[in-house]
């Protein structure tokens, strides 16, 4: 065999093995969803792929707690694209959830989030999952936990809103800034937040809600409107008392993570 046959067959073998490495990772992930319920992190208004990266990092890496097995990317159009960072292990799996149209309104984006849940119970099997979200990411939540789970959606066990102001944002001075339409449904009298708190609320989903004295975003007595859609045996609040912790400070917090980690994972993670 000469050098040029040689080439043609290392290149041939090396495409082969793409190829199956590329096909081997989606099916790998399917048998740990099997395994392990997901939980989806959704950020909030304005939020980035940074609102829980580093929360994730400490997770993954710092507290060994599990790993980022996607990354779901949901463009203007609500088209879902994916990326698979690690697939493997069979630990508690996060994906996270980025809305390129970070300020859409409350329906719009829980129909992206629909979208996102749909493509993992199309293509990993996945009828389960935890949610974390926070901010309007709580909120967006809720919103896909009353319209859509239960419909052909896969519903969420446990859900943990940080942050989130279920009655709305009190400052009027944040909507001389912010005009959009999440903006809008973020005003406590908006129809949105009226819809939201019309319907009923699963009996098998359990929720946390987290907030702080120092946030003066989600201020405690909004996020307290939760009170009013969550049945209370199904509800743990916990209310951090530090004026240092504000808004964006609350997915910084290791704090937050370990209330996190003990609703979600305790009996799972050794």
């Amino acid at each position: 065999m000469n050098k040029k046959q040689m080439f043609s067959v290392g290149s041939f073998g090396l495409v082969i093995i793409v190829f199956i490495i590329l096909t081997w990772m989606p099916n790998r992930a399917i048998s740990n969803f099997d395994k392990i319920r997901p939980t989806l992190f959704v950020h909030g208004y304005k939020g980035t792929e940074n609102s829980f990266g580093f929360m994730l990092q400490r997770f993954e890496h710092e507290y060994k707690w599990g790993n980022k097995a996607l990354i779901y990317y949901v463009t203007k159009q609500g088209e879902v694209k994916k990326y698979y960072p690690r697939l493997g292990e069979e630990k508690p799996l996060y994906v996270q959830v980025i809305f390129e149209d970070n300020r859409a309104s409350f329906d719009m984006t829980s129909s992206w989030l629909a979208n996102v849940l749909k493509d993992m119970q199309q293509t990993y099997g996945v009828d389960d999952v935890n949610i974390v979200g926070h901010s309007m990411g709580g909120i967006v939540s809720l919103e896909y936990i009353k319209q859509f789970q239960g419909k052909s959606y896969p519903s969420v066990h446990k859900f943990v809103a940080i942050g989130s102001p279920f009655d709305g944002i009190y400052s009027e001075k944040y909507f001389q800034i912010n005009h959009d339409p999440a903006a809008i449904d973020l005003r406590p009298d908006s129809k949105a937040l009226q819809h939201l708190r019309d319907r009923s609320f699963p009996k098998h989903t359990e929720v946390l809600s987290i907030s702080s004295t120092g946030d003066a975003i989600a201020v405690p007595e909004s996020v307290h409107a939760l009170r009013n859609i969550v049945p209370h045996q199904q509800l743990t609040e916990i209310v951090i008392n530090d004026r240092r912790l504000g808004h964006s400070d609350l997915h910084e917090s290791r704090k937050v993570d370990r209330y996190i980690y003990e609703f979600l994972w305790q009996d799972q993670v050794q």
